[in-house]
């Protein structure tokens, strides 16, 4: 059987772009939504890095059809890996991207103009608006929530921490730039993923920043209703109707559970 050759992804990189640029993603069963991620920076970046952390559902063979290089490397904590998948880059302008992230149509010609001119010896880094975007929508709801992190940056400058848990690239105010159009983020598959995925999280947390269990007692009592007021109203999910509600609410319950993980729940584990 003819197998289709994989994408070129050198050859997709438009033709007006003066920096070359390693796109960076790690991976971890991401099949159902890793193809959306690398076809929205064809034609941006030099090379895709996939650091993949042992996938049982076929995301390498994907991540290779679209060009990208795919490197094994065990499951060490998300600061780690993405600091392993810089070293990896063949390029010091690091572009980095969760698997459940796109870019959106303005984002990518933004970038393509950013990246189209000479970039002053200042500029260290670029920070971009990162919208929440529900399971299965194509864009955000109305006065969607986000969040405004540094993604594209000079690894020569600033890198991710050596953190299990924090993986944000810092920079001073004077040595980035505010990119105005926004990254897409599908941040879960559904509800049951949502609670699946934060429990995991908040035990790694528990290996670096456990609570003392005299405040958690404290706090406990209130963590409920003031997380729900926080997502429901300051996070605007009331704009999500039905589904922003139990959105809301499933993630005050577990911000709850987390102070008992934190507070009380022994070593915590590394595993993804």
């Amino acid at each position: 059987m003819n197998q289709t050759a994989p994408t070129d992804i050198r050859q997709l990189r438009d033709a007006r772009i003066r920096h070359d640029v390693s796109c960076t993603i790690i991976t971890f069963n991401e099949a159902d939504r890793v193809r959306r991620c690398i076809e929205s920076v064809h034609g941006i970046a030099r090379e895709v890095i996939v650091v993949d952390s042992g996938s049982t559902d076929g995301t390498q063979d994907i991540c290779r059809s679209l060009g990208a290089r795919v490197i094994h490397n065990p499951w060490p904590g998300y600061g780690p890996q993405k600091r392993f998948a810089e070293d990896a880059a063949s390029h010091d302008w690091i572009f980095n991207l969760d698997a459940d992230e796109w870019l959106s149509d303005r984002v990518r010609a933004e970038l393509i103009s950013i990246l189209s001119q000479p970039i002053s010896s200042d500029v260290h880094g670029f920070r971009f608006h990162i919208k929440t975007i529900y399971p299965g929508a194509a864009k955000p709801r109305l006065w969607a929530d986000e969040h405004n992190y540094v993604r594209l940056y000079n690894r020569r400058a600033c890198r991710f921490p050596d953190s299990l848990v924090h993986d944000e690239v810092k920079l001073a105010r004077s040595n980035r730039v505010q990119v105005r159009q926004p990254i897409y983020h599908e941040t879960i598959r559904s509800i049951p993923h949502l609670i699946e995925k934060n429990i995991r999280y908040f035990k790694l947390q528990k290996r670096e920043i456990p609570k003392n269990p005299a405040l958690v007692l404290i706090r406990l009592p209130f963590e409920y209703i003031l997380t729900l007021f926080k997502y429901y109203f300051i996070r605007r999910h009331f704009t999500g109707g039905v589904y922003g509600f139990a959105l809301a609410s499933t993630i005050a319950y577990l911000r709850t559970y987390r102070l008992l993980i934190l507070g009380f729940g022994g070593k915590g584990e590394g595993n993804r």
